[in-house]
């Protein structure tokens, strides 16, 4: 598919990541207005509320957009989905005869503030990506048992706290845990020294369950994608996990691009899930290409400094997809409901320069990172923003997320002072 051209004429080009093909959702607000839904287009917003109130958006039988969250567009379901995203490229193409009546509705994005574009429901992390597990579990356990034996049949997760999830340009507080190094004799409550990332994509749930469903079925459930960073407290972990896996040491943040990116403008980048080194049982098997060609990096800046690339990996590197997640998601019965969110888990690649976290970039902190600015980074420090990229690149147009940011404030003083 090439180009649709817009009568928007910033979206018209083969860099901007909000072209027609795209129109992804957010919520929005201007000085002085409420926050309010919008879709992207070139660097524009258009208000979805206002082009509902005219009359020019109304495809379903009550009012989709007097909200500021896109939960209730999910809930019209696939019907209202498809409507919605015919109606969007008809009146923004180039030559639509609506362009008078929308262009008042158009704001800049320059000018708006981002806010969580869906209200989320509950929130489950991942652990599916094949280069990522077999890192972290060398550094642990050594290459012979870096795989638990089930990582190959099963795609592994936790559940996580909906109330922890942040839009882009939330900044994030150091966390304080217990903490207890290899050497010391007992744990102590201090503020994590070894404050991480994690490069994740995020899909985003838009069809209630009750029972279990099918890897299609699970497919079809998913309204769109954003970008993911679940950022981690390494040795709050390390202290914490066994026998039951990440607790606080996941609860801090965890930041989402502003845009949720829909399948459909996704659909001309699906690709095939990797090579399995052991078959799936019948329920978990793929049934098509269920991944998707999407460039990810994530660039650091340390406190008033250039921001430094370190990471350039791909989506399509998962080992399970967001479809077979969610379909053994729902194996035990457990229902899903409109706004869950599913984090990929650390989508990383075979090469040192496609890992998605600082753990594998720095091997533990063995092998720090060095920035081009001079600073080396084993984990984060504060002060340093770290952002999240995605880019699908189709035939003259690019299909992007917007920005996944977030910048590391001090830990409290004492967070028990009263």
């Amino acid at each position: 598919m090439p180009l649709m051209r817009s009568w928007v004429e910033s979206a018209n080009s083969a860099d901007t990541p909000f072209p027609l093909n795209n129109l992804p959702y957010g919520v929005f607000s201007t000085e002085g207005t409420d926050p309010r839904c919008g879709v992207a287009i070139g660097d524009m917003i258009l208000d979805m509320a206002a082009a509902e109130e005219a009359g020019i958006v109304a495809v379903a039988d009550t009012p989709l957009f007097d909200v500021p969250f896109w939960n209730e567009v999910m809930e019209e379901g696939h019907a209202v989905w498809d409507a919605l995203r015919a109606r969007l490229i008809e009146i923004l193409a180039d030559g639509a005869d609506e362009q008078p009546l929308l262009e008042p509705m158009l704001v800049a994005q320059a000018d708006a503030q981002m806010h969580m574009p869906f209200l989320v429901s509950e929130y489950t992390d991942f652990y599916a990506g094949k280069h990522h597990a077999f890192n972290v579990g060398t550094m642990f356990r050594g290459p012979e048992n870096a795989l638990p034996p089930n990582w190959l049949h099963i795609p592994i997760g936790y559940n996580g706290r909906a109330s922890s999830v942040v839009v882009s340009g939330t900044d994030v507080r150091r966390p304080w845990g217990q903490l207890k190094g290899p050497n010391d004799d007992a744990p102590r409550f201090a503020p994590c020294a070894r404050f991480d990332l994690e490069l994740e994509m995020g899909a985003i749930i838009g069809q209630h369950s009750d029972g279990p469903v099918t890897v299609d079925e699970a497919d079809a459930m998913i309204f769109g994608y954003v970008l993911l960073n679940d950022w981690s407290a390494r040795d709050i972990q390390a202290w914490e996990y066994q026998p039951l896996g990440p607790f606080q040491a996941k609860a801090t943040a965890t930041t989402i691009s502003p845009w949720i990116v829909t399948k459909d403008a996704l659909a001309p980048f699906r690709c095939a899930t990797p090579a399995r080194e052991k078959e799936l049982l019948p329920h978990l098997r793929d049934t098509g290409p269920m991944l998707y060609d999407i460039e990810l990096s994530v660039s650091l800046a340390p406190a008033g400094k250039d921001a430094t690339v370190i990471s350039r990996t791909n989506y399509n590197e998962m080992y399970y997809s967001s479809a077979q997640q969610l379909a053994h998601h729902t194996t035990s019965g457990c229902p899903m409901t409109v706004g869950d969110l599913l984090g990929s888990g650390t989508v990383s690649g075979p090469e040192k320069d496609n890992r998605g976290s600082l753990l594998e970039l720095s091997w533990g902190g063995k092998e720090p990172v060095t920035l081009e600015t001079g600073d080396r980074r084993s984990f984060l420090e504060d002060g340093d923003t770290l952002t999240l990229h995605g880019a699908a690149r189709g035939d003259g147009y690019t299909i992007g997320f917007g920005d996944c940011t977030g910048t590391v404030l001090p830990a409290l003083e004492d967070p028990y002072a009263r």
